[in-house]
Protein backbone atom coordinates (compact mmCIF):
# COMPACT_ATOMS: atom_id res chain seq x y z
CA UNK A 1 0.00 0.00 0.00
CA UNK A 2 1.13 3.52 -0.77
CA UNK A 3 -0.24 6.59 0.97
CA UNK A 4 -0.81 9.49 -1.42
CA UNK A 5 -2.28 12.98 -1.14
CA UNK A 6 -4.64 13.94 -3.98
CA UNK A 7 -6.18 17.39 -4.46
CA UNK A 8 -9.60 17.64 -6.11
CA UNK A 9 -11.13 21.08 -6.70
CA UNK A 10 -8.85 22.60 -4.08
CA UNK A 11 -9.60 20.02 -1.37
CA UNK A 12 -6.79 17.65 -0.38
CA UNK A 13 -7.53 14.01 0.43
CA UNK A 14 -5.29 11.31 1.88
CA UNK A 15 -5.73 8.04 -0.02
CA UNK A 16 -4.16 4.60 -0.01
CA UNK A 17 -3.30 2.98 -3.34
CA UNK A 18 -2.73 -0.74 -3.68
CA UNK A 19 -0.67 -2.03 -6.58
CA UNK A 20 -1.77 -5.47 -7.70
CA UNK A 21 0.84 -7.64 -9.41
CA UNK A 22 0.29 -8.61 -13.03
CA UNK A 23 -1.19 -12.01 -13.81
CA UNK A 24 -1.31 -14.11 -16.96
CA UNK A 25 -4.93 -13.03 -17.56
CA UNK A 26 -5.71 -9.79 -19.36
CA UNK A 27 -6.86 -8.15 -16.14
CA UNK A 28 -5.80 -4.63 -15.16
CA UNK A 29 -2.47 -4.53 -13.35
CA UNK A 30 -3.22 -1.69 -10.91
CA UNK A 31 -6.17 -0.75 -8.78
CA UNK A 32 -6.74 2.34 -6.64
CA UNK A 33 -8.68 1.80 -3.44
CA UNK A 34 -9.69 4.88 -1.50
CA UNK A 35 -9.30 3.80 2.09
CA UNK A 36 -9.68 7.23 3.65
CA UNK A 37 -11.67 10.16 2.29
CA UNK A 38 -10.90 12.68 5.00
CA UNK A 39 -9.54 16.06 3.92
CA UNK A 40 -5.89 16.67 4.67
CA UNK A 41 -4.59 19.88 6.19
CA UNK A 42 -4.64 22.80 3.75
CA UNK A 43 -1.49 23.19 1.68
CA UNK A 44 0.68 26.02 2.98
CA UNK A 45 1.45 27.57 -0.39
CA UNK A 46 -2.16 27.62 -1.50
CA UNK A 47 -3.53 29.44 1.51
CA UNK A 48 -6.99 28.88 2.92
CA UNK A 49 -8.16 32.51 3.23
CA UNK A 50 -8.00 34.67 0.11
CA UNK A 51 -7.80 38.46 0.49
CA UNK A 52 -8.91 40.27 -2.68
CA UNK A 53 -8.72 43.86 -3.89
CA UNK A 54 -11.91 45.71 -2.92
CA UNK A 55 -11.53 48.13 -5.86
CA UNK A 56 -9.37 48.72 -8.92
CA UNK A 57 -6.25 50.79 -8.30
CA UNK A 58 -2.49 50.75 -7.88
CA UNK A 59 -0.64 48.94 -5.10
CA UNK A 60 1.35 51.64 -3.29
CA UNK A 61 2.65 49.55 -0.40
CA UNK A 62 2.85 45.89 0.62
CA UNK A 63 3.48 45.72 4.36
CA UNK A 64 3.58 41.92 4.86
CA UNK A 65 5.69 39.04 3.62
CA UNK A 66 5.21 35.27 3.37
CA UNK A 67 5.51 33.51 6.71
CA UNK A 68 4.59 36.60 8.74
CA UNK A 69 1.96 36.22 11.48
CA UNK A 70 -0.89 38.76 11.37
CA UNK A 71 -3.87 39.58 13.58
CA UNK A 72 -7.38 40.43 12.39
CA UNK A 73 -7.43 44.09 11.32
CA UNK A 74 -3.69 44.35 10.57
CA UNK A 75 -2.79 46.25 7.39
CA UNK A 76 -1.66 43.96 4.55
CA UNK A 77 -1.58 46.11 1.40
CA UNK A 78 -2.39 49.73 0.50
CA UNK A 79 -4.19 50.48 -2.76
CA UNK A 80 -4.44 53.96 -4.28
CA UNK A 81 -7.65 54.75 -6.14
CA UNK A 82 -8.77 58.27 -7.11
CA UNK A 83 -5.83 59.79 -5.18
CA UNK A 84 -6.86 58.09 -1.93
CA UNK A 85 -4.89 55.32 -0.24
CA UNK A 86 -7.04 52.52 1.11
CA UNK A 87 -5.64 49.88 3.47
CA UNK A 88 -6.61 46.26 2.87
CA UNK A 89 -6.76 44.58 6.27
CA UNK A 90 -6.48 40.98 7.47
CA UNK A 91 -9.97 39.48 7.91
CA UNK A 92 -8.75 37.14 10.66
CA UNK A 93 -5.65 36.02 12.56
CA UNK A 94 -3.28 33.87 10.55
CA UNK A 95 0.03 33.48 8.79
CA UNK A 96 0.73 34.94 5.36
CA UNK A 97 0.96 32.05 2.88
CA UNK A 98 1.49 34.07 -0.32
CA UNK A 99 1.80 37.70 -1.39
CA UNK A 100 0.46 37.88 -4.94
CA UNK A 101 1.10 41.56 -5.76
CA UNK A 102 3.99 43.99 -5.66
CA UNK A 103 4.37 47.75 -5.18
CA UNK A 104 3.42 49.69 -8.32
CA UNK A 105 1.22 46.92 -9.75
CA UNK A 106 -2.19 47.85 -11.16
CA UNK A 107 -4.97 45.63 -9.84
CA UNK A 108 -8.60 45.11 -10.77
CA UNK A 109 -11.38 44.68 -8.26
CA UNK A 110 -11.36 41.08 -7.03
CA UNK A 111 -7.66 40.42 -7.79
CA UNK A 112 -6.06 38.16 -5.16
CA UNK A 113 -3.63 40.23 -3.10
CA UNK A 114 -2.65 37.90 -0.25
CA UNK A 115 -3.54 34.44 1.04
CA UNK A 116 -3.57 33.44 4.71
CA UNK A 117 -3.40 30.14 6.55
Amino acid sequence: MKNLKITVNGTAYNVQVEEIGSSSAAAPTTSAAVAQAKPAAPAGAAGSVVVKAPMPGTVVNVVVSAGQAVKAGDDLVFIEAMKMETPVKAPQDGTIATVDVSKGESVESGKVLVTLN
